[in-house]
């Protein structure tokens, strides 16, 4: 996040914002700056490939299912927003020890030991690392103690669109993004591809949200994608992975999605225009907690 403070600072802060003698250096300073670039920074990327997914690829037929609610994407906008500042404060907390210097960040491909081979493994390692902190952060957010206080305002949208990828309650939108800040405390990592990396985890997190239940064939059960996700907010205790269906295999939670076996949210929606008003809710009904 350095790299980000200091061309703010170059470019924008330090000549027209801050007083002359506000050193670029003061905590104070970093503290406040780092607010308010992590603020703007997660609003960007939320609204604008949020609003792109929801125009070029999400199903606005979804909006016909029974389990979508009424105004609910200006509902998931409003929570977002309200959620996204209080998520920043620890956040912020937590790249302001990378600007001190106390994360293993590094600047230049030659000061990886490995050079652009550590640069790749290290993009691989984080995905691995962060889908298995995800996913137990994720599932212990369904145990009884904390589901109903932190977790279940997320899962109030049943049929998600891209707007509901960023919905949570301030402590577990934190709490699931903490393996991504943790991540370059523990192993080296060049700070552009820490950027990178972090670009593309929140497109992911409004991809797995989108309704695009399309993936490759051959990576259905291997890659952690919509119709997935999708399964977990109609069914809760399936498939609390990010990336990878792996971890979900390991502790017992994988389901095949639904919309993979013609009994996910298009095919119903199908039934229901087929057989009239009459149909009732079915499965995709049967869990309201």
């Amino acid at each position: 996040m350095d790299l980000v403070l200091d061309a703010a600072d170059r470019h924008l802060l330090t000549p027209y914002v801050y007083p002359a003698g506000w050193s670029e250096g003061e905590p104070c300073r970093q503290l406040l700056s780092l607010f308010v670039i992590t603020n703007l920074g997660a609003l960007a990327l939320y609204l604008l490939f949020g609003t792109l997914s929801y125009h070029f690829i999400f199903d606005h037929n979804l909006k016909k299912h029974p389990q979508f609610l009424e105004n609910q994407v200006r509902r998931e906008i409003a929570y977002a927003l309200r959620s996204l500042p209080w998520i920043s404060v620890p956040t912020v907390a937590l790249f302001f020890a990378e600007v001190r210097g106390y994360s293993k960040l590094y600047d230049n491909i030659e000061d990886s030991p490995y050079g652009w081979s550590g640069v790749f493994l290290s993009m691989l390692s984080f995905l691995f690392f962060t889908d298995m902190g995800i996913y137990w952060i994720h599932r212990a957010l369904h145990h009884k103690l904390l589901y109903k206080r932190f977790h279940k305002p997320h899962h109030l949208w049943k049929i998600a669109t891209p707007f509901a990828s960023h919905a949570f309650h301030p402590v577990d939108g934190f709490m699931q993004s903490l393996p991504y800040h943790v991540y370059p405390f523990l192993f080296p990592l060049h700070k552009i591809t820490y950027l990178g990396l972090y670009i593309f985890v929140n497109v992911w997190t409004i991809s797995i949200h989108d309704g695009d239940y399309r993936v490759p064939r051959l990576l259905r059960h291997v890659i952690n994608g919509s119709a997935h996700h999708t399964d977990h907010h109609l069914y809760f205790d399936y498939n609390y992975g990010q990336y990878f269906t792996l971890w979900d295999k390991i502790g017992g939670s994988y389901k095949s999605p639904t919309a993979f076996e013609g009994k996910g949210p298009h095919d119903y929606l199908r039934k229901l225009q087929e057989k009239g008003p009459g149909v009732p809710n079915g499965p995709l009904a049967a869990k309201t907690e």
